[in-house]
């Protein structure tokens, strides 16, 4: 069986506080683009369930998320886990902020759901994924969707009308513990505008979701790296974009632009700046 895994966005994101669980309130708008990576299931020649991708350093078990939504779906099912091979053909960028991990691990428990008859419903799946990691749920169902708790609690938005995205991911990495912890310790200059994106979308408004983007990462990324993701958006916004942000704990930065020419003509003037650099739709 093969499923799409498709990449998100962050329209905002919004750190509220930290919990006594040691996790933190999150708000967030999140957004699927069609930037994927392919997942494939087959029946296993060994015992176990593994998987394998393109990307060598990546973990074959249960460190895996893949591996792991497929031992938490027969796990809710009452069943041993069978004989799996699960194979990741990857072109999200790891470690990017864009949920590439929690998006296969959500395939996978989409592919077998609808293998085994699909006992769950969408809701239930995605409950089944916050035993794999906090994104999994969003990534289940997709689309356009306000994330709040650690991410699992989902409430469905309007569609963010349909445009074009341009995608760039720096050459390093962002750690995000490091990140919740200097956020911890600062008082935030200022938040999202949460409740303006959604009244944007309800309008069908791309302008006003692309105005009000906004993610507190952004304030506590270490330097050098707060200059670069800053760098790109400010050559998104030159390009013609309608508004630029950062997704997740980064250093991913993308704009949104109404017109595909205009999204074209901006990818090829940035992809000598960023090599990581996509064109993507909305979802």
């Amino acid at each position: 069986m093969e499923e799409k895994a498709y990449a998100k966005l962050n329209l905002t994101l919004d750190v509220l506080g930290k919990r006594e669980d040691g996790y933190h309130d999150l708000q967030m708008v999140m957004q699927s683009i069609s930037l994927h990576d392919t997942v494939t299931l087959t029946e296993g020649e060994g015992p176990g369930v593994r998987a394998v991708s393109n990307l060598q350093y990546l973990p074959t078990g249960e460190h895996n998320l893949a591996v792991k939504a497929a031992l938490r779906f027969w796990a809710a099912l009452g069943r041993e886990p069978e004989c799996l091979d699960i194979s990741l053909d990857k072109h999200i960028p790891v470690c990017a902020g864009m949920a590439g991990g929690s998006s296969d691990a959500a395939a996978v428990l989409r592919a077998l759901n609808r293998r085994a008859g699909s006992p769950f419903s969408p809701t239930e799946l995605a409950r089944i994924g916050e035993q794999v990691g906090s994104d999994v749920p969003y990534c289940v169902l997709g689309g356009t969707a306000l994330a709040e708790g650690r991410g699992e609690i989902l409430t469905p938005l309007p569609s963010l009308p349909s445009c074009w995205i341009v995608v760039c991911k720096p050459d390093f990495p962002i750690s995000t513990p490091e990140l919740f912890a200097r956020i911890d310790g600062v008082k935030l200059r200022c938040r999202p505008d949460t409740a303006g994106v959604r009244e944007a979308l309800e309008a069908g408004d791309l302008e006003g979701v692309a105005r009000r983007m906004y993610n507190v990462f952004e304030d506590v990324l270490p330097q050098p790296y707060r200059g670069r993701v800053e760098e790109l958006k400010q050559l998104l916004i030159q390009n013609g974009a309608l508004g630029a942000n950062m997704s997740g704990s980064g250093p991913t930065a993308f704009g949104l632009f109404r017109e595909e020419g205009q999204a074209r003509r901006a990818y090829q003037a940035i992809l000598p700046h960023c090599k990581d650099t996509f064109l993507c739709q909305t979802v």
